[in-house]
């Protein structure tokens, strides 16, 4: 536990990628199993203690120090962990730090009383950073500054193998993933999962057009984009998803691997069997066209779904590419070869549940700028461009495919709201409210249209935050209101992708990704957009 809480203190101080992945090759090396396994199970967020949740953890500290005193101390630091590592007292240190596969083993008892009083003990006997890296343990959400692609390319440089074998038996392992270090270590062949349905990493795509190319199209070269190396279909607006049907067994995953079959339990009776297919979940329109984004937020996320759910968002896959078709794997196959058999495939397919992607016809670069800039539905947010070579591999390959989604929205908002962040950005208010003009009984009043906490630099952050204390008018708990008015005020140009009707919110209408594009400190607040320019740009 103590190399643990060493790492994961290293990991957050080093801003490197590169020495972050040495640290966890070093860590992998160094220590023996079952540890390393279950240190992988945390950074990767793949553990869970059923009988610790945050809110045990609050009690606890609460029975041991002032509740005012936690309460400000955990609102001015903004993470349970750091806070409650600092502020807890210590007692008699612990003669022998416990491994981690003791604490998961000690922790997992179903004994709520039993498991309190252990974790009192150890949050006793250690010191501050093992303190804290055990919260971090029990809670997850690491905030350490790395990925869990990361975590699998520091076990793909570990064992000298390449990360897409890793990424291609991950879903089939469980911690402590001592078969994986086996194989890694060269004590035994590479792992084979007997699981049915497994989930094949993703292939991702890279933006055509970097930001800083958007505003000027000139500086890429058009030729590059042409009918005999790329092909192009749309970019719908759901979220991205793959079936597998193996042995009898069907499942639906996101694009990183969590299952959300029970969400979904009608599209899956449409999947025939032995295929793997790449597509896009999203809810059909009583017409037959494709439903807004937030008619599939109502189906997301949930344990179970009813009968009247089922019927009133009918789900179904927008199907984009075949990786499995019967006993054959064709990812190493071309797209040319895969989209051929896909538009085969896809007859035997359940009509209502499955339709499959349309192809542009016309693979031109100022053709695809207007049609990305103005697609046939606004559930369709830009067009997509696939080399016709070009294998299914695991990633972000270069060059392989791009996305080229259409402008997003602008509007200019006015800070009304903030709150600090977290992890590293704890001291600063870093989440804003915004909110444009509206007129109510003849008055100009700013009403709320929306939250962002991204989309600005470190120095900005900075600025910002100076100008929220310098301007602050009111609080609310951790919450501080700004001055805004007509002649006091900051001012945010935001970009979202979308806009729907919402009666959840005052103003009427719903963001969708909204984040600030620019700091407008030239713009008095008087100037920031009302309310019927977003209403024109409902759909």
């Amino acid at each position: 536990m103590d190399a643990f809480s060493e790492l994961l203190e290293n990991l957050l101080l080093t801003p490197s990628r590169n020495q972050k992945l040495a640290l966890l090759v070093a860590f992998f090396s160094d220590q023996a199993d079952p540890d390393r396994g279950w240190a992988v199970a945390a950074l990767t967020d793949s553990l869970e203690f059923k009988s610790v949740k945050a809110g045990l953890i609050r009690k606890m500290v609460e029975q041991r120090v002032d509740p005012v005193l936690f309460r400000l101390s955990y609102d001015y630091v903004g993470d349970l962990a750091e806070t409650v590592s600092l502020i807890w007292p210590d007692g008699d240190r612990l003669q022998r730090i416990p491994a981690i596969a003791e604490i998961i083993e000690d922790l997992g008892g179903p004994d709520q009383a039993q498991v309190e009083i252990q974790l009192a003990l150890w949050l006793d006997g250690l010191n501050p950073r093992q303190r804290w890296a055990l919260i971090k343990l029990i809670g997850g959400g690491m905030r350490v500054g790395i990925s869990a692609r990361l975590v699998k390319q520091a076990l793909a440089t570990f064992g000298s193998v390449d990360i897409n074998d890793i990424e291609a038996i991950w879903h089939g392992l469980d911690a402590p993933y001592e078969a994986l270090f086996a194989w890694l270590d060269g004590r035994a062949d590479r792992p084979v999962s007997c699981r049915p349905a497994l989930f094949r990493p993703v292939m991702l795509a890279h933006p055509l057009l970097v930001k800083s190319q958007r505003d000027d199209v000139e500086s890429f070269d058009r030729n590059l984009v042409n009918g005999q190396t790329f092909a192009a279909e749309w970019k719908y607006d759901g979220i991205r998803i793959q079936g597998v049907s193996d042995a009898g067994v069907t499942r639906l995953y996101t694009r990183t691997g969590d299952d959300i079959s029970h969400a979904f339990p009608d599209v899956l009776v449409g999947l025939p069997d032995n295929v793997v297919i790449d597509g896009e979940l999203l809810i059909r329109q009583p017409d037959g066209g494709v439903a807004p984004f937030n008619h599939l937020q109502k189906r997301l996320n949930r344990k179970r779904v009813s009968k009247k759910l089922l019927a009133a968002y009918p789900a179904f896959i927008m199907a984009y590419d075949l990786l499995v078709d019967g006993a054959e794997d064709v990812r190493a196959d071309s797209f040319r070869s895969r989209r051929a058999r896909l538009e085969q495939t896809i007859e035997r397919f359940n009509k209502d549940l499955f339709s499959l992607s349309p192809l542009l016809p016309c693979v031109d670069f100022d053709k695809l700028d207007v049609a990305r800039r103005e697609p046939p539905s606004s559930e369709i947010e830009g067009v997509m461009l696939k080399r016709w070579d070009s294998p299914y591999t695991a990633g972000r390959p270069r060059g392989a495919w791009f996305k080229w989604k259409r402008d997003p929205y602008l509007i200019d908002a006015v800070l009304i709201y903030a709150q600090r962040g977290h992890g590293r950005r704890s001291s600063f208010y870093s989440d804003f409210t915004f909110a444009v003009w509206r007129e109510v009984d003849g008055v100009e009043q700013l009403t709320p249209v929306g939250k962002a906490y991204f989309g600005f630099s470190d120095a900005d952050m900075k600025r910002i935050d100076k100008f929220v204390r310098a301007h602050t008018i009111d609080r609310f708990g951790p919450v501080r209101a700004v001055q805004a008015d007509k002649s006091t005020g900051l001012v945010f140009e935001i970009a979202f992708e979308g806009l729907q009707r919402s009666t959840r919110h005052k103003s009427g209408v719903a963001m969708r990704f909204p984040r600030i594009n620019r700091i407008r400190w030239d713009k008095p607040a008087s100037e920031a957009d009302r309310l019927h320019v977003l209403e024109r740009m409902l759909p």
